[in-house]
């Protein structure tokens, strides 16, 4: 379109002779430069946030699940034979949602490896107070029977299966209970933390025999 002897193309002021009036033309490149630019850090500042609130989402859950997970294995276990292997890889794997091996949701670093069941026997000292000790695995009981047979016999001995302790701990990390590390899975947003050693204990129940089994 001509006016007053200049021709509009594209928003800009031309002269009959297609040359442009002043810096019309190049504010407006400058101005849609300055815009992409905005749009770029305002949509990366977007995406932060909402990445940070998922992973913290995902951090919370995993906290209380960890917790869930300690008091599913230590329910079970007190109710399941220390000397049966096979069921105990089955408590563990149940503490974690599965029937089978394998990672937890939302943490594959979480395993049934993981899970790891201690038995507690209860020290009284000379003052009276009573201590919880771990049993060494060569000290255990030959069979849950047998434990109750102690048990009857001295409450307090360093054999007698009292509490059942679970924990969820680093896998491939022994003796010593390492945190799990928390990792995040945006690559935006990359980075690692120790989870707390989540623990749950619970009173020796059958240990797997029956109610009506003779001490």
């Amino acid at each position: 379109m001509k006016v007053c002897g200049y021709v509009r193309t594209s928003g800009c002021l031309m002269s009959a002779t297609k040359r442009p009036i002043g810096n019309s033309c190049r504010r407006k490149r400058l101005q849609r430069g300055a815009a992409a630019v905005e749009f770029a850090l305002v949509i990366v500042a977007f995406f932060i946030v909402v990445f940070g609130v998922i992973e913290l989402a995902r951090l919370m859950f995993l906290f209380n699940t960890l917790q869930e997970v300690t008091r599913r294995a230590a329910t079970a276990a007190s109710n399941t034979d220390f000397t049966n292997a096979g069921k105990l890889n089955n408590v563990r794997q149940s503490a974690i949602f599965r029937s089978s091996a394998g990672g937890l949701v939302l943490m594959k670093e979480l395993t049934d490896e993981s899970i790891r069941i201690d038995y507690l026997w209860v020290r009284r000292e000379t003052d009276g107070a009573l201590t919880m000790m771990p049993i060494q695995a060569g000290a255990l009981p030959s069979s849950p029977a047998a434990n109750r047979r102690g048990c009857l016999v001295d409450p307090n001995s360093e054999s007698c299966i009292r509490i059942v302790r679970a924990r969820v701990c680093q896998s491939g990390i022994s003796p010593n209970c390492e945190p799990m590390q928390f990792q995040g899975i945006v690559p935006l947003l990359n980075f690692s933390m120790p989870l707390t050693i989540a623990t749950t204990l619970a009173k020796a129940e059958s240990l797997g025999i029956s109610s009506n089994a003779t001490p």
